[in-house]
């Protein structure tokens, strides 16, 4: 959609009940600038509620085209999903390409998507959203197909251009639907496995930008994961869309899944939240939650709620949940610090991750217990295996066997019943 020319005017409405109005537009204006578009202005008008024809007031109109002329702008971007009506209108009205903040967030997700699944999750974003809009999106596609030859001769006055897009859409919506089913089910199938494995999950949510990658990338790295084990990060709005699953290792033989999901924003597109719906589940199933917060933005209380409301919206609930405040070396707040269940530190400079770690640890290792075992001389392959997979906090060579005192997952205890001799 944007190229590195495009130059933006925004478009707002400040409506009574909106108290984060101005952070909107300046995150409009960042999003718009994620995909090389110049902001070269903005105009915002207070209304009690959206005008349902035209967006603004239809007084407003003639203002945004003489700015967007001296500004020699060539797009404009409003601030809200418009309707396919309302951008007929001002496409009508202003004579110029309009968009709102669903395509642009639609487009950052299309160009930023990496893996197959989430540029098919993307995909069909976007279908549903053109659906309805395709009148409004491309007027030239109302003209008359019928009777021009070609396959369509037979068909009476003929089916319009329009309908059969609309046709084109539904049956590409329906097979990437059909593919992401299957690629939910496989999914679904690899959590079941990573359950019955007993090793506990830990899954990173948070608004984009927040340091979720900085953050995973920390942690591997101070557990001395291998440097292509780490995920992508970048100080930039929705840096990673695909969901990074690793194993993290420590150095006890104590080990859990840590995995990363989407990036969060305001007014995030209800086709994308349900196109992402079986990545963003993976925290559905999680043992624990780290939310991660830029506590250095001065709007990180509505990041905190819009994260919440997300979670909420694909099923989200009664996960126990960390408050990681990353980025306390800008907010100039003191760290590390911990008041559980909150953290502060800084993922930059690595202070912190140490006692994120024991954070962690305190609320997934619940389900180890220690345990005192007696293995017989020939059946090394078990002591070989505890001494690999659990905490072995003692050995003792005896007459019997070898003698151990083991922290160890439920699923261990069960498959090593017959050597424990107490609990």
């Amino acid at each position: 959609m944007a190229t590195v020319n495009e130059r933006a005017v925004l478009i707002g409405v400040h409506t009574q009940t909106d108290e984060h109005f101005e952070y909107s537009m300046e995150e409009l204006g960042n999003l718009a600038e994620a995909i090389d578009v110049k902001v070269v202005g903005s105009i915002s008008q207070n209304l009690e509620r959206i005008n349902a024809s035209h967006y603004v007031g239809t007084g407003k109109i003639e203002e945004i085209r003489h700015f967007y002329e001296e500004t020699d702008a060539n797009l404009v971007i409003f601030n809200d999903e418009l309707s396919p009506s309302q951008i007929r209108n001002l496409e009508n009205g202003l004579e110029c390409k309009v968009i709102d903040r669903t395509m642009l967030i639609l487009d950052i997700f299309a160009r930023r998507a990496r893996s197959r699944e989430s540029r098919m999750q993307v995909d069909l974003a976007q279908l549903q959203y053109m659906l309805p809009r395709l009148v409004g999106l491309r007027a030239s596609l109302g003209r008359q197909g019928g009777g021009t030859g070609g396959g369509l001769q037979n068909k009476g006055a003929g089916e319009t251009k329009l309908e059969l897009d609309r046709r084109v859409i539904e049956d590409q919506i329906a097979k990437l639907r059909r593919e992401l089913e299957q690629m939910q089910g496989q999914r679904e199938t690899q959590r079941k496995q990573r359950q019955r494995s007993g090793i506990p999950v830990v899954s990173l949510v948070g608004y984009t930008n927040a340091g979720k990658s900085t953050i995973m990338n920390a942690l591997l790295e101070r557990m001395g994961a291998e440097v292509d084990k780490q995920v992508f990060e970048k100080d930039m709005l929705f840096a990673t869309l695909d969901t990074s699953v690793r194993h993290v290792k420590l150095p006890d033989n104590k080990a859990f899944l840590l995995t990363d999901t989407v990036g969060f924003v305001g007014q995030l597109p209800h086709n994308l939240v349900k196109a992402f719906r079986s990545t963003l589940e993976e925290a559905r199933d999680a043992d624990l939650l780290l939310q991660v917060v830029d506590v250095s933005h001065p709007e990180y209380r509505f990041m905190i709620d819009v994260t919440n409301e997300t979670l909420q919206d694909v099923g989200v609930e009664n996960v126990p949940t960390l408050n990681v405040f990353n980025k306390s070396d800008k907010a100039d707040i003191p760290y590390p610090r911990v008041s559980d269940p909150n953290i502060w530190l800084s993922a930059k400079d690595g202070q912190g991750i140490d006692e994120l770690v024991e954070l962690i640890k305190k609320y997934i290792f619940k389900q180890y217990s220690t345990c005192k075992l007696l293995v017989p001389f020939d059946r090394g392959d078990v002591v070989a295996y505890l001494n690999a997979n659990a905490n072995v906090k003692e050995t003792n060579y005896e007459e019997e066997g070898t003698f151990m005192t083991v922290e160890m997952l439920a699923n261990d205890r069960d498959k090593f019943d017959s050597f424990i001799i107490s609990h």
